[in-house]
């Protein structure tokens, strides 16, 4: 994804403003890490100049040049990254790219959040230390599967949804969010924990209601996607804005 780093700034002031920016952000970068990191690493040519990972406040990342201007107008990710791509062992190298969005994730966080009071200020740090970190969301990635789901053959996981009373649903879409109760508990909830809400990037919880798109196959909270369990009993396809927005587009 290429675009100018001027679009990624914005200017949250409430600590839930804060917060919901720097959630944004994070689902952008650790989206770029594991659903979408085959087009990730191919952006980053190290014959191009200088380029930055940017996590978008709408759930998106791209790849580009830094801000021209002296000083930016917010924190910049780390620059250059493209240049250490071919020098390093791939996973170690998007293990490095991880932790510095992590880091550049908590400046611009901080940098919105300098005019708190420090009671908000604890506040919203100690809401931004329950989601895993950028790093946690890639490292934890296991047998070849990636956070949307979908293991290294592009093979979907077994398909169903939750509903909020617990009952299992089936559905078209990859699941995260399905619970087999039979000897598989244990390994089955582990499994799960490696999903995250591509809205918010929040962890899954099996206490929650989950919806998947049946077109990229993320998964989502229905209440980030404003979906109920009543709703989607009568849904036969569910797209989720993203998906839905570019079809309108076409």
């Amino acid at each position: 994804m290429d675009m100018a780093p001027a679009s990624v700034s914005s200017n949250p002031r409430s600590v839930e403003e804060i917060y919901k920016d720097f959630s944004g952000r994070r689902a952008g970068l650790v989206r770029a890490l594991t659903s979408d990191v085959d087009d990730f690493y191919s952006s980053c040519d190290p014959d191009k100049e200088n380029l930055c990972l940017y996590g978008l406040p709408n759930g998106t990342w791209a790849v580009a040049p830094p801000a021209e201007e002296v000083p930016p107008e917010m924190p910049e990710p780390a620059l250059g990254i493209n240049f250490a791509r071919d020098g390093m062992q791939r996973r170690d190298w998007l293990s490095l790219v991880a932790v510095h969005s992590d880091s550049w994730l908590i400046s611009v966080a901080f940098f919105f959040g300098a005019r708190l009071n420090a009671n908000d200020r604890k506040r919203l740090f100690s809401m931004v230390s329950d989601l895993p970190s950028v790093f946690e969301a890639f490292s934890d990635r296991k047998h070849g599967r990636d956070r949307s789901g979908v293991d290294s053959s592009g093979k979907s996981r077994h398909s169903s949804k939750r509903g909020s009373d617990g009952h299992v649903k089936n559905s078209r879409a990859t699941a995260p969010a399905a619970k087999q109760y039979d000897d598989d508990d244990d390994e089955d909830d582990e499994e799960h924990t490696e999903t995250f809400c591509g809205t918010c990037g929040g962890l899954y919880n099996s206490n929650e209601f989950w919806i998947g798109c049946d077109i990229c196959e993320r998964w989502f909270h229905g209440k980030c996607v404003r979906i109920t369990p009543a709703r989607a009993d009568h849904i036969k396809h569910y797209k989720c804005p993203d998906c839905s927005s570019k079809k309108m587009r076409q």
